[in-house]
């Protein structure tokens, strides 16, 4: 019997190519920074925890390809983001936050904070970064969307609205973007081990009426074939895939890395 084993990394040279990353500091967004520093890119890692990104940069090995040049920055700063965003190659818009409350629960000014940094500061890093990837004739632009882009849950409104319209920009770019050589792809996971999801696990549990330790198998993964977390590293080779020149006629999609989900 023929075993098959864990496959490497995807090949990748990103060598004299600039990054951003938001969200960089944890989870999805720091696993992304230090792949595509893995690859060669420098990469400027955007998240407002600064604390975050001097880790970030200290879990970068010496003397590896690339570089990470840290960014402090609140993305509800719109300004600052897409001036942040100029001289950009690839382009991955990464950062969210996350609060779990029935709509007529739901604060305004934290639906208001969410859509700010999951979609209009997406667009703003857009046209932060566009002029230059248009210039050149080359680009990658690469949205975390989520399972929630594709579907919806109840008690996430600000976050699905958030990721449904983010679906909307990435290809709405991608339509625009293909004269110049510039691709534009939403990457769909489903839940990841990351603080993120581990901080609405009480969220989640006084919502249904259940314990705590019932969440994860009976809401987070009941609809997903396969029974685990998706690690962010899994995350970040699918978006190195997406900035591979084999993955050039790869435009306006929706890369459900979901375990299944989706498949009902």
């Amino acid at each position: 019997m023929t075993v098959i084993g864990t496959p490497g990394p995807v090949s990748l040279d990103l060598d004299g190519r600039t990054a951003l990353v938001t969200g960089a500091a944890g989870g999805i967004g720091r696993a992304c920074a230090l792949r595509l520093a893995a690859a060669g890119a420098t990469v400027r890692a955007v998240d407002r925890d600064s604390d975050g990104l001097t880790r970030l940069v200290t879990d970068h090995p010496n003397g590896a390809p690339g570089r990470i040049e840290p960014c402090p920055l609140d993305l509800t700063d719109l300004d600052a983001a897409e001036r942040a965003a100029a001289g950009t190659d690839l382009l991955v818009n990464n950062a969210g936050l996350q609060l779990v409350r029935p709509i007529e629960e739901f604060p305004p000014e934290v639906f208001h904070q969410v859509l700010t940094v999951m979609l209009e500061a997406p667009f703003r890093l857009l046209r932060g970064a566009l002029p230059h990837m248009y210039a050149q004739g080359w680009g990658r632009v690469i949205n975390i969307s989520s399972v929630h882009g594709l579907r919806a849950s109840p008690y996430k409104s600000a976050y699905v609205a958030a990721k449904h319209g983010l679906e909307g920009l990435s290809k709405t770019a991608a339509l625009e973007g293909a004269p110049h050589g510039v691709t534009s792809n939403c990457v769909n996971p489903g839940y990841v081990r990351t603080p993120l999801v581990e901080r609405q696990i009480a969220d989640q549990a006084a919502a249904h009426g259940i314990p705590e330790e019932r969440v994860l198998a009976d809401i987070l993964l009941a609809d997903s074939a396969l029974k685990r977390l998706l690690e962010p590293a899994e995350v970040a080779e699918a978006v190195a895939y997406l900035c591979t020149p084999q993955a050039s006629f790869v435009t306006g999609t929706s890369l459900a890395l979901d375990g299944g989900w989706t498949a009902h």
